[in-house]
């Protein structure tokens, strides 16, 4: 795990709200010279913890959809039918999001589709596809309440300014 200061925090707070903020802005919002905010930005970019930067994008503005979130559960619990799986996922641009989850199900599925009858063609192919889908439950989001998430990040992250003075 990759240790966070105040500034590192601050950094991650100022660009989860605001991705496109200049770099010169970014370092006065932190009060922070330009140099030094620019490699703490380097370092977070080089060791993953910032992944990458996103245009959040209305979809209500652009065209009509349906969001649908999906449990899916496999017939057989053998890294074979898992990986099938999870490659499947990864080639399907209408799966949004997807996570593997312990307990009765096996994975939390976001799909994203013009319609209704869309989402369901995607359905019957991924069936169709032989990799061992015994059960699903789909539930059609009727309004967004929130979203996307910004992270909480004072409540996740231990400080390492307060984990050295301990």
């Amino acid at each position: 795990m990759f240790k966070l200061d105040d500034r590192d925090l601050q950094i991650l707070k100022v660009l989860a709200k605001e991705a496109r903020i200049s770099k010169a802005d970014l370092a006065k919002r932190i009060n922070l010279s330009p140099s030094p905010c620019w490699k703490r930005l380097e370092r977070l970019e080089k060791v993953g913890v910032i992944e990458g930067y996103n245009a959040q994008i209305s979809l209500k503005n652009i065209a009509p959809h349906v969001t649908v979130f999906v449990t899916i559960e496999l017939e057989h619990h053998r890294t074979t039918y898992f990986q099938a799986f999870e490659v499947l996922v990864q080639k399907r641009p209408e799966i949004t999001a997807c996570w593997a989850l312990g307990g009765g199900l096996d994975y939390l599925v976001q799909i994203v589709t013009k319609d209704i009858d869309a989402y369901q063609r995607l359905m019957d192919d991924l069936l169709d596809q032989g990799i061992g889908i015994v059960r699903y439950f789909t539930y059609v989001v009727t309004k967004p309440l929130k979203g996307p998430a910004i992270l909480p990040l004072e409540d996740l992250v231990a400080i390492s300014n307060d984990e050295s003075s301990v």
